[in-house]
């Protein structure tokens, strides 16, 4: 009997006090300053995150000893309303170009300066048995959550 692994998508969203357009730029362009540096993969502490603004881009980090490593890449750029990211890490959040899930997130207008981010972490069955891992990782408390938690912050300022 052949089944097919079916893991839900982790969602989430947070109402910025931005329009769509600044908040589409504090999560891409101003990543670096508020993507939380204890969400490090590399063997040196990060000293930013890093989204390269275009379809094909890199999304990366920057470390304190000038290395870097990837995340995953930018699948689909369309400021200011959506963003698909490819996320390339591992359950054991290592770079893994063999896999990738997707992180969209959409930039909706609510009301006059407001603006409604919808996060999708989406195609988690790709990881096989190690699926739950990884979704219970990014839907715990200090993941998406508060990621989101900290891009809001910085979005109001």
């Amino acid at each position: 009997m052949n089944r097919t692994l079916t893991v839900a998508p982790v969602r989430r969203s947070v109402r910025v006090n931005a329009p769509p357009a600044r908040a589409f730029e504090v999560f891409t362009a101003g990543i670096g300053r508020w993507w939380p540096l204890s969400h490090s993969i590399g063997k040196v502490p990060m000293k930013e995150a890093v989204i390269e603004p275009r379809a094909g881009g890199r999304w990366y980090q920057r470390n304190q000893d000038g290395s870097q490593c990837d995340v995953g890449k930018v699948l689909v750029w369309e400021p200011p309303g959506r963003l698909i990211l490819g996320w390339q890490l591992s359950p054991q959040f290592q770079y893994d170009p063999n896999v990738t899930t997707e992180v969209e997130i959409r930039f909706l207008a609510d009301g006059e300066r407001g603006t409604l981010v919808e996060l999708e972490h989406r195609n988690l069955e790709r990881y096989g048995e190690q699926a739950g891992t990884l979704r219970g990782a990014v839907d715990a408390p200090n993941g998406w959550t508060a990621i989101l938690d900290l891009y809001a912050a910085a979005a109001a300022q």
